[in-house]
């Protein structure tokens, strides 16, 4: 299969979260001629307008795979095959002697609007400008591709359809509006990811202030399995702008994921619950049924959420928020498990710095540490392979610590629920035999009933100190024997 420079479609692993082809009400990445990123949504029997590149017909991509390069043609769409590679071979010809003015292009504008306009294929309108391009063949190779290129940016009615990955998207979403995202690029994304070990089967907390790229990129890797539960400041289920071009399936995300704002989250709060009887004792019509329901349904649901979180055992923290990380941390500290990973970025590393000092002395972090990552990326083309001229400056500063039991007795809040079952399971199995006593019954309740000495670790005796331990009595008895 040959490589070509523009998009083809990608041999990833199937995600269990949102579909493998394009569905009619889908939002899509679509990359124009002009190398601009256009989101789009499909609606059934619509029309999509590129404006000067074209328009089609929605319809042309449903059930189509995502990372296809389309023509408009008629406003049907054509696929088109990659663009291989080529060698572009080094001439002696040098750009020293071209003389751009204004009459190295014939063809007036007026002359290749009449050509666009009598249907003329832009590969041929192309090709015409080059036939007539006075200084065309004094450009160097490099120049010439660069030259066709521009023309097919600017006459081409063809785009690519962008494969919904959260590379992607957050790489959208971060040269649309950084700030929206809070100065999350895709490596940085990547790295919180891997400092929160986000894995399938896992239970998450999240405070996500980015527009919802960190609850996106939490839920692609869950996959449908485990659980996650968002913290925002908002009475209504947040809106999350970036799960929208995720095109997540809803069967997917709504078992595993629930939302709940600072109050709810508070465990002294107690939640205004609306009446779920009707006012008159009876129901005057199937639409107050219905509203009083699903007022039921979302009270449940709600006293569940708070249930879950107040039990605790999480296997992390993800925070990303405008608000003081470390007020943050304090409060949800309780519902994390042992070895959990705390993990939190920021646009500023004044933030994370400050959050590394004060948690730096405290018993119950282990392992503070602020880091930054670094992005360059390249052009990889056969004989122009460099690094691209323009970067981003920074992609943010990730603070991460875990959290650990600083007492020495502590165990986790499953042990105690797994004791207390014990004990439960103990004293039925008692109260079943009791009532058939046995011969020497009396000597095993006597026995019972005395209790067992206390034990408690004594410290090691270092050698020299104290003398040599002396050998328990069992021990001699077992070596004379």
């Amino acid at each position: 299969m040959d490589v070509g420079e523009g998009p083809s479609y990608s041999q990833h692993a199937p995600s269990t979260s949102r579909d493998d082809t394009i569905q009619a009400g889908n939002t899509v990445l679509i990359k124009i001629p002009s190398g601009d990123i256009r989101s789009i949504k499909l609606e059934k029997d619509g029309t999509v307008n590129l404006g000067k590149f074209g328009s089609f017909y929605a319809n042309e991509l449903v059930g189509q795979p995502f990372g296809l390069t389309y023509e408009i043609v008629d406003k049907k769409l054509k696929v088109l095959p990659p663009r291989p590679m080529q060698e572009v071979e080094d001439t002696e010809a040098t750009n020293e002697l071209i003389n751009d003015g204004q009459f190295v292009q014939p063809l007036t504008v007026e002359e290749i609007e009449a050509l666009k306009k009598s249907g003329l294929h832009a590969s041929e309108i192309i090709k015409k400008q080059i036939e007539q391009h006075a200084n065309y063949s004094l450009k160097t190779e490099y120049s010439k591709e660069k030259y066709k290129k521009r023309k097919e940016m600017k006459y081409s009615k063809s785009f690519s359809v962008i494969e919904p990955t959260l590379h992607n998207v957050c790489q959208y979403w971060f040269n649309k509006d950084q700030n929206r995202i809070r100065d999350l690029r895709p490596d940085s994304l990547a790295q919180v990811m891997s400092y929160a070990n986000i894995r399938p089967g896992g239970r998450y907390i999240a405070v996500d202030d980015a527009s919802g790229v960190v609850v996106s990129a939490i839920l692609d890797r869950l996959g449908g399995q485990g659980r996650l539960i968002t913290i925002c400041d908002v009475d209504s289920p947040p809106a999350y702008p970036v799960m929208v071009q995720m095109n997540f399936r809803k069967e997917a995300v709504t078992p595993i994921m629930a939302s709940l704002n600072w109050a709810t989250a508070d465990e002294e709060y107690t939640p205004i619950i609306a009446s779920t009887e009707p006012p008159a004792g009876k129901f005057k019509s199937e639409g107050q049924r219905a509203r009083i329901n699903k007022r039921k349904v979302a009270s449940d649901a709600l006293m569940q959420t708070r249930e879950e979180l107040f039990a605790g055992e999480f296997d992390g923290l993800i925070v990303a928020s405008e608000y003081d990380p470390y007020s943050i941390i304090e409060k949800l500290y309780p519902y994390l498990g042992g070895s959990a990973s705390i993990v939190v970025h920021s646009p500023h590393v004044q933030v994370v710095t400050n959050l590394q000092n004060q948690l730096r002395d405290l018993p119950g972090y282990l392992g503070p540490t602020v880091t930054e990552s670094w992005l360059r990326q390249y052009q990889v083309l056969p004989g122009r392979t460099h690094p691209m001229m323009n970067t981003s400056g920074s992609g943010g500063f990730i603070f991460h610590v875990i959290k650990i039991y600083d007492d020495p007795t502590a165990s986790s809040v499953m042990v105690h629920r797994h004791r207390k079952k014990a004990k439960q399971n103990s004293e039925a199995l008692s109260a079943g035999t009791s009532s058939t006593p046995r011969e020497g019954s009396n000597t095993a309740k006597t026995s019972d009933s005395t209790p067992a000495p206390a034990t408690s670790p004594q410290p090691s005796t270092a050698p020299g100190e104290g003398g040599a331990a002396q050998p328990k009595t069992e021990d001699v008895e077992m070596r004379t024997s």
